[in-house]
């Protein structure tokens, strides 16, 4: 096997390695550490004041494969909200930096655009999901855990389940401490290994997220969810990332150790989710596959696509 000069990998390897910084310090802010760090929401309003509980005033800005999105696509399905809150479904785009809307709003092509609209000077970040009011033309909330409470509780009037509560008060303790484990190691987790800038920061991130897959998989070897046998939001936010898990974490973030499909109970826990009502209609894999791999450049400079892996563990 020929392999270039020396000269010319030293050459590469230089050049390469400056871009992918800079690229990365776009992508995914870090600390001094070589840790990724989340830049927090910014629009964080309840269902409240001038924001009333009311049918299709409301319509979430998602994309299919953002995890954080998809979270208030599985709760808008199981408490049936399908014709009371609209949804939007943006297609990603790397060539302009982010989300594009299907079709213009307000003279809007894409969702930065819609960000600046909702609010003149805005020039954070322009992130899914978005819940965004059709009224005043605002955005009500963009902070996923938040607007998952808020399609729980601020619409039962309208919902076909309204019966169905998925942060019981009697779990809210329970549920808070799986949402905090959740998120620093597996829901943000897998982007700390996928994002890291040393080794240490991935070694770090890697050993967090699969001791949390592990006690995890022994815990549902005697219960069904989370805090028992009742789903509640804690299954749903995590629910999200392991069906995206196998698909491109495991290969692309460098998450390797296992997949969830090795993980017996794991498996089982995602299947029975997956199988919910409406949940299996909120997961496009081909677009996730493609959105992860053909988006994320930096992780990926060719551009190949990788096939679907085996996801027979979800089929009847």
């Amino acid at each position: 096997m020929a392999i270039p000069p020396s000269w010319i990998i030293q050459t590469g390897r230089s050049i390469w390695t400056q871009i992918w910084q800079l690229m990365m310090s776009q992508l995914a802010p870090r600390n001094d550490r070589g840790e990724y760090q989340r830049p927090q929401s910014e629009f964080r309003q309840r269902i409240e004041g001038i924001y009333k509980p009311q049918p299709n005033r409301y319509r979430l800005y998602v994309g299919w494969s953002c995890p954080w999105a998809h979270r208030t696509l599985v709760v808008r399905a199981l408490k049936g909200l399908e014709s009371t809150i609209d949804v939007t479904l943006l297609q990603g785009d790397a060539n302009a930096g982010g989300w594009r809307l299907p079709e213009p709003v307000q003279g809007c092509q894409t969702l930065a655009e819609l960000y600046r609209y909702g609010k003149t000077g805005y020039t954070g970040r322009s992130t899914v999901p978005m819940l965004w009011d059709t009224q005043t033309y605002s955005i009500v909330n963009n902070e996923s855990a938040e607007i998952i409470e808020i399609l729980n509780s601020e619409f039962n009037e309208y919902a076909v389940h309204p019966e169905l509560d998925l942060a019981p008060e009697d779990l809210q303790d329970a549920i808070a401490q799986w949402n905090e484990t959740i998120y620093q190691t597996v829901n943000n987790g897998v982007y700390r290994c996928g994002f890291a800038q040393t080794q240490m920061a991935y070694d770090k991130a890697y050993s967090e997220l699969f001791a949390t897959l592990d006690r995890i998989n022994d815990l549902l070897a005697t219960q069904a969810y989370l805090c028992g046998d009742r789903l509640t939001l804690a299954d749903v936010r995590l629910f999200t990332t392991l069906i995206r898990f196998d698909l491109v974490y495991h290969t692309l973030f460098k998450c390797n150790r296992r997949r969830i499909r090795d993980y017996t109970q794991l498996q089982a826990y995602v299947y029975r989710i997956y199988h919910l009502p409406g949940v299996a209609a909120t997961c496009d894999f081909p677009t996730i596959l493609q959105d992860y791999y053909g988006n994320l450049f930096p992780l990926n400079p060719g551009g190949i696509i990788p096939q679907l892996p085996d996801l027979s563990y979800l089929l009847d």
